[in-house]
């Protein structure tokens, strides 16, 4: 019973990040009311001159970011496909493409702070990763809810 919900959730799950974009703005909007956009917009509370040097750095970010949460999904859908039959090989292949996402996304991250260092300094450079790491851990978690550990649906059936 507990395998048909997960699969029924990580199906929930996965139709609802497989729009990236338009899903993690209404996550977003449903945890704070506004579009991700809006949040971060409000707590950089940039100058009108930063906020012009800072959305071309911040549309460019978001483009790869949500190309780079494609590929996550990808991983989670062959997560979902395999769990029943997870061997040895399937599960090392699905962890080293998950801990390539999260070195790609660290990358992509980094490199938008130095930009964001020059464009509009530092304290709101700084400012900008640390929201943007919150809301990721945010989401991250709210998807994580539903994806059980390998072989946990396996232990509930022997009970």
């Amino acid at each position: 019973m507990k395998k048909i919900l997960f699969i029924l959730s990580l199906a929930f799950a996965l139709n609802a990040t497989a729009q990236t974009s338009v899903d993690e703005i209404n996550l977003i909007q449903d945890l704070y009311g506004k579009s991700k956009a809006d949040v971060v917009k409000e707590y950089l509370s940039l100058s009108d001159a930063q906020a012009a040097a800072f959305q071309p750095i911040y549309d460019k970010y978001e483009t790869e970011r949500k190309a780079l949460s494609q590929q996550k999904i990808l991983i989670l859908e062959d997560y979902g496909k395999n769990y029943a039959t997870l061997s040895d090989a399937k599960a090392t292949e699905l962890t080293s493409k998950n801990l390539k996402y999260n070195q790609d996304s660290e990358k992509l991250l980094a490199k938008t702070h130095s930009k964001l260092v020059k464009a509009i300094g530092g304290i709101n450079a700084a400012k900008f990763v640390q929201l943007e790491q919150y809301l990721q851990v945010t989401i991250r978690a709210e998807i994580q809810d539903v994806i059980p550990f390998i072989g946990e649906l396996d232990k509930t059936k022997k009970h």
